[in-house]
Order: C-alpha cells, then structure tokens, then sequence
C-alpha cells in the first residue's frame, strides 16, 4: 500500500479542524496552521503579475519533470530583516544549491547576480531555469542573452511548480527565520560560502549522476 505525503497532512489537519494546535504547528517546516489544496483559489489577494515576453513553464520540454539530466534549475528569493534578500538555486536532480547575496531585490541587482553566477557554471550545467512571476526577474530577456539560459515563469500562486526550491527555501527558514538580516552576514562567510559552492560543482560533475 503506497499513502502520498499530502494524505498523511490531511490525516493531521482533519483531527484539528478547523485549524492545527498552534504547539503542533511549530513542528511544521511552515509553521502553518491551516493547509489548503492545490485547487484553493486566492482571487483577489493579489493582482497577477505580467513577466513582458515570458515564457510559460508549459513551454517547457516535458523531459525536464523526470529528473533525468542536471543542468535544469530552480530559483526564488528569500526575504530577511531590514528589507534584505537572497536568491536560492536548486538544481532538479541533484538538489544541488547555490545561494546568492543581492545588493537589492530590484530586477538590475537580482539579474547582475544570477548571470555572475551562471557564467561561472560549466555549460552542461546551465540548461534551463524556473522562476516565479516576481517581477525581480524582468530582465529576463537580458539574463539570457548572456547566459543562453532559457526561464521559465510558474503560473500564478503556483509555488508547486518548483517544488524544489520551495522545499529549499523552508529548510532555510528553519535555521534563517524572517527575522534574519542577510547583511549582517560576515562578508568572509559569503566567500567561503561561495568557494565550497564551487569546490561542490566539482564534485558534482564527478558523480555518477549522468549528464545530458
């Protein structure tokens, strides 16, 4: 008998209907007290945001969802404190992360760090990305112009269609709650972190993981 992780959720949220302990939700990634379907509309919580000449994740090749080949990312931003972010990588395969400081969450600051980033990938390794709609990601046009990467933009209040980077991004707020300043971070740490990035890319490659 196989039971799906959301069968086990909805097991634990119908005992506590209609919302979960608030000592039980602590223990969550999320911390959330109610849980919702994927089908559970948000109209009107917020105005959908129009990416100019971005591409739909349904445009995406099929092959991409069976996790076959690495190259194929994942990406978000992560809020702190103090109106400071980070941008997260998540390669599908892998699970491979890479995490970025920004100077800003404006689409210039986000765009100049993804393709300093991206044009130190190996090129096997730079296939596609899938983003949100955030509109940090306006220039993606500029971004693939120079990293001959493609993007991809989920469809609207869809985090699911990433859920690589989403489940990342929890893990990280388990050890970096909002409250976090990303600025406060040691300059010294985000080199050190951005070496064994480098040094785990070799590795990487390595592996037995097969590339396509």
């Amino acid at each position: 008998m196989q039971i799906s992780h959301e069968t086990i959720y909805k097991t634990i949220y119908w005992h506590s209907r209609p919302s979960l302990h608030h000592l039980l939700a602590k223990n969550l990634r999320r911390s959330h007290s109610l849980r919702q379907s994927k089908r559970h509309s948000r109209k009107g919580e917020r105005g959908t945001i129009n990416i100019v000449n971005g591409r739909s994740i349904h445009d995406r090749a099929k092959h991409i969802e069976n996790r076959r080949s690495l190259g194929h990312w994942e990406g978000d931003l992560v809020s702190g404190s103090k109106n400071t972010r980070i941008a997260t990588l998540v390669e599908r395969k892998s699970r491979y992360t890479i995490i970025l400081k920004l100077e800003g969450k404006d689409a210039e600051s986000v765009n100049r760090a993804l393709q300093a980033r991206f044009i130190e990938l190996p090129s096997k390794l730079k296939k596609s990305l899938t983003w949100d709609r955030g509109m940090e990601l306006a220039k993606h046009q500029s971004f693939t112009a120079c990293t001959q990467v493609p993007v991809f933009f989920c469809d609207p209040k869809c985090p699911w269609q990433r859920g690589t980077n989403e489940n990342t991004n929890s893990l990280i707020r388990q050890y970096f709650p909002k409250k976090h300043a990303w600025d406060s971070t040691p300059k010294k740490d985000w080199t050190r972190l951005h070496m064994k990035s480098m040094r785990g890319l070799g590795r990487l490659l390595a592996t037995k993981h097969q590339i396509k």
